[in-house]
């Protein structure tokens, strides 16, 4: 099959780190395959085998990429006894991966297409991420159709994340992730408390700690000061202004957050 050499984009979600070969080497696969492809990091520094901590970089960017784009997850990729590689076609972007649950926790969606992959002449690796994801992924950048690269699959393993509660008096949430600066995401979404508040006060609760507003911008409050907001992605979030909110207030992920209003 003639393969169509585009300016097609690849991204990549990895849990191999920085200071070893693995990153470049998935990268050099690609463009062994096609030169042409654009390469964007998304993470190379997920905790290893953390999938919650992938999908929650994954969920918040993928959107914003064009429509058609690849994007190879090489989080657990090795993934448990009997797990399979897939590429997989959701919210017309396309996936290639373990089938180790990680696509579950991005989108509640309905996939488009979906294979499995590495079925014909199957590679026994212990880098699937290069030997396996990566030319499928340069297969499907440069046009190839799921439907050439293996056979149908029925569905994926899906995970279930944490779930908001959410009631006329309270949303409780958890923690979801903590980013670099040691921020606290959590899982409650702003069209959940703008649904609720509707002018209501309302008192934020978590360790302990009790707080009744929402600010809009970090710097609102001085240096060392506690700071909720809902961040970029539209998730409340604590954060200690200039220095770092799971450290000090000793939350991490799973942590309880909730929101009372005011009868």
């Amino acid at each position: 099959m003639a393969v169509l050499y585009t300016m097609a984009i690849v991204t990549l979600l990895t849990d191999s780190g920085e200071s070893d070969f693995y990153a470049a080497a998935i990268k050099a696969k690609i463009l062994e395959v096609n030169p042409g492809i654009r390469l964007v990091d998304l993470s190379h520094q997920v905790r290893p085998c953390d999938l919650a901590h992938a999908a929650y970089i994954l969920r918040s960017v993928f959107r914003f990429f064009p429509k058609g784009t690849v994007h190879l997850l090489g989080v657990d990729a090795t993934g448990n006894r009997g797990d399979g590689f897939m590429a997989v076609q959701l919210e017309d972007h396309f996936f290639v991966c373990a089938d180790n649950g990680l696509l579950g926790l991005v989108s509640e969606k309905s996939h488009q297409q979906i294979a499995e992959i590495n079925t014909v002449n199957p590679i026994i690796t212990t880098f699937p991420e290069r030997e396996i994801l990566a030319p499928a992924a340069a297969k499907l950048a440069s046009g190839v159709s799921i439907t050439d690269l293996g056979r149908p699959m029925t569905g994926f393993k899906r995970m279930i994340d944490r779930q908001v509660k959410a009631t006329k008096k309270q949303i409780s949430g958890h923690v979801i992730h903590v980013d670099t600066f040691g921020n606290l995401i959590t899982n409650i979404p702003k069209t959940a408390f703008d649904v609720l508040s509707q002018g209501k006060s309302f008192t934020v609760q978590f360790a302990g700690e009790k707080f009744r507003k929402i600010q809009s911008m970090y710097h609102q409050g001085e240096q060392g000061d506690c700071v909720i907001l809902f961040n970029s992605a539209g998730f409340l979030e604590i954060a200690i202004y200039k220095g770092n909110a799971s450290e000090l207030l000793g939350l991490s992920y799973d942590s309880v957050v909730n929101i009372l209003f005011d009868e």
